[in-house]
């Protein structure tokens, strides 16, 4: 197929982002499979940052008293409500207990500084050339097989409330993989947290947290930078891309509800499974020419 994105296609894609975006399993590489399947081309980078806003508004919804609580404690701290030295500012006063919601909020923006960062440095590979299928399909494998390691090998000891500022930067660093398509966001910080000794509910909900600066930061910025491109040629039009955003945000709210339910009881071994077998089957499809592995970009 050699068409654009439609209302149906657009629909597909916002159930696959909202089903796949907080799975280990890479929302990305699924959009940029299922995209070129439906139409003959890459949905792109923009189109799926711009979709990950509904699946980011899940979170908000989900998360919202965790979110509301934290900016409270956190601007109480900074106004001096615990003291007026820097440390007390930052919700760790001497000689007290430190504010955990207050100290979640910086955690959150030093773990951004890495995707941000690292983004802006590579986006055009990012856009492009990372967005090859035997990339993905590499790489699908390989993080794959990461993860499984780390949840067997992690302690799995360490909760949300023992975060330090080294390893909100780390956490950082292990979301900033996600950049790659077929890494997965959720599943490279997980795995992240997993590596230094975090539970797996403790690393999913602190990954969560993490995403919303970087995924709201990415997709009002691909929307203010492309709006106009929107129904041109090929770019999909601003209702299926709306279309998809809605579809996004109530399954992955559902999603959300379901994912950490499931990794409080069993390990990542079904995921990592999963990312192994769809990575064989987009190498097949590339070596029977169903796929380009370099399509053409949509928008």
């Amino acid at each position: 197929m050699t068409h654009g994105l439609g209302a149906g296609a657009a629909l597909l894609l916002g159930l696959i982002q909202g089903l796949t975006e907080f799975l280990p399993i890479s929302s990305s590489a699924h959009i940029r499979i299922v995209s070129e399947l439906l139409t003959g081309h890459d949905a792109g980078a923009a189109f799926t940052a711009v979709i990950q806003l509904g699946t980011e508004s899940a979170v908000v919804l989900y998360f919202r008293r965790d979110i509301v609580r934290i900016c409270v404690h956190w601007w109480r701290a900074v106004r001096g409500g615990l003291g007026t030295d820097w440390r007390s500012r930052a919700g760790a006063p001497v000689g007290k207990p430190a504010d955990h919601d207050a100290l979640m909020a910086w955690f959150i923006v030093i773990g951004s500084i890495p995707v941000v960062v690292l983004g802006l440095a590579f986006k055009d590979a990012i856009e492009g050339a990372l967005r090859n299928l035997w990339i993905v399909a590499t790489v699908l494998v390989v993080f794959g097989l990461i993860l499984g390691w780390a949840d067997r090998r992690g302690a799995k000891q360490r909760t949300v409330q023992e975060l330090t500022p080294r390893h909100a930067l780390l956490f950082g660093l292990w979301q900033s993989l996600a950049l790659v398509p077929g890494v997965s966001r959720s599943g490279g910080t997980i795995t992240g947290g997993l590596l230094l000794g975090y539970t797996r509910e403790a690393a999913a909900r602190y990954s969560f947290l993490l995403a919303i600066p970087a995924v709201f930061g990415s997709g009002l910025f691909e929307l203010a930078t492309s709006f106009d491109q929107f129904g041109k040629g090929n770019t999909p039009g601003f209702g299926a891309t709306i279309i998809a955003t809605i579809v996004a945000f109530v399954v992955g709210y559902l999603v959300i509800i379901a994912f950490l339910k499931i990794v409080t009881t069993y390990s990542y071994l079904g995921f990592v499974r999963y990312r192994i077998g769809l990575a064989v089957v987009v190498v097949i499809l590339l070596v029977t020419g169903a796929l380009e592995a370099n399509a053409a970009i949509l928008n």
